[in-house]
């Protein structure tokens, strides 16, 4: 039976800034090396981005200030300890706070140790200084893990201790008395290189991998009750290596790895505990990036693409979050369901291209032909996205190929 999907798209008029809402734009390289596997972590008006492994395998222990005013990068105090990968980091009032990660290329390498050491930033005074180590695991240490903060907490989940061995601990940083504190465990099972984001009072930790199992579930913690809830899983391909990011209360999922690289970017609404899908990444598939928010703003950078190791990084424009008005307006796409010809109809000017998305994120076409063929295509879901003549991705749509 065929199912009835109702499409609309909705198209946003221009902001009080000239801009459109859900579009992606290209801001200026990442002045330090090619990298993936690195931290992010904003205080104040500033993103902060380091660690990670660069392109000759070396491990890295550089930190990185932007700029969003003046779209720039400088070098800024590097991290005390060992130089490490996929450690985790998390912010609380006027510091940042790195910590855990593997100091080696590879786990197998002489000389290769988890680490369990944290660090506090001080952005005024361009310095670091030693916290309480991670106690978890037996105290030998973490990587692939993740973090997030809530209110004047940092809390660190899953994660991998070493080969065939995962962890599903939570725990809890509280600065004020400098201590980790073990809570309630992740509700899903052991797995690493998970994501995780926070809006309000709950951390939303989700997909990961087991080594055998890549996941699409996500749960939330609630910081005020220290329970854990199950609530939508990602509708998209299970992943992991994702990279995530809050704006006001909608968190983000972007890219990651199902086997292969991913592109997509999808918004959750924990009012109504939905998903739905954006504009997908403005470049091009990576997995083990890093991401950041700032004044209403998603960046997203770095990360390994199927060409290695990248430095480009983009801006995300959302939808509505920037409280602006905005004028929406019906186009059909039909028939919906299909096994062949669509036909897009719409008020306004003609897009000048759309693209046509892969559920897992991958590019298929690009034409600016409202009439398009799928007869070729397999059978799944699809996300159509609109270009308006500006060059701005200005909407989306799902389209069932049977």
């Amino acid at each position: 039976m065929r199912k009835v999907l109702l499409i609309v798209f909705y198209l946003y008029n221009l902001v009080a800034f000239g801009q459109t809402a859900n579009f992606w734009t290209k801001k200026n390289d990442f002045t330090g090396l090619k990298r993936e596997r690195a931290v992010a972590f904003v205080v104040g008006d500033h993103a902060y981005v380091g660690t990670g492994i660069d392109t000759a395998e070396t491990v890295l222990k550089d930190f990185w200030k932007y700029d969003q005013i003046t779209d720039s990068w400088s070098q800024v105090a590097d991290l005390p300890g060992s130089q490490r990968r996929n450690a985790v980091a998390f912010a609380i009032g006027n510091y940042g706070y790195v910590g855990s990660g593997i100091n080696s290329d590879s786990s197998n390498e002489p000389g290769s140790a988890k680490l369990n050491d944290f660090y506090r930033y001080d952005p005024i005074t361009n310095s670091w200084t030693g916290i309480a180590n991670w106690p978890g695991g037996g105290g030998a240490g973490v990587y692939f893990a993740t973090a997030f903060s809530i209110d004047s907490k940092g809390y660190l989940c899953g994660g991998k201790f070493g080969p065939n061995s995962y962890s599903n601990q939570l725990w809890e940083y509280k600065p004020s008395i400098d201590q980790w504190t073990q809570l309630g465990s992740f509700p899903g099972g052991v797995r690493y290189q998970l994501s995780s984001f926070s809006i309000g009072t709950k951390g939303y930790v989700g997909m990961g991998t087991d080594q055998d199992l890549y996941n699409n579930d996500f749960y939330a913690f609630d910081a005020a009750t220290n329970q854990w809830s199950a609530v939508s899983s990602l509708p998209a391909s299970e992943r992991a290596a994702s990279t995530c990011f809050t704006i006001g209360n909608r968190g983000y999922v972007c890219m990651g790895t199902n086997g292969g690289l991913l592109g997509d970017l999808w918004e959750y609404n924990p009012d109504t505990d939905d998903w739905s899908v954006r504009a997908p990444y403005g470049g091009s598939e990576r997995k083990g990036a890093v991401a950041f928010s700032l004044n209403g703003k998603g960046y997203v950078g770095t990360g390994k693409g199927y060409s290695g190791k990248k430095q480009s990084f983009w801006e995300y424009t959302p939808y509505e979050v920037l409280g602006t008005n905005h004028l929406s307006e019906q186009i059909s796409v039909y028939p919906n369901p299909t096994n062949g010809i669509i036909h897009i109809k719409t008020i306004s000017d003609s897009p000048s291209a759309y693209n046509l998305y892969t559920s897992n994120g991958a590019l298929v076409m690009t034409t600016n032909n409202p009439k398009i063929d799928l007869s070729s295509l397999p059978s799944g879901n699809y996300h159509l996205i609109s270009n308006s003549l500006n060059g701005m991705i200005s909407s989306s749509v799902e389209i069932i190929k049977y």
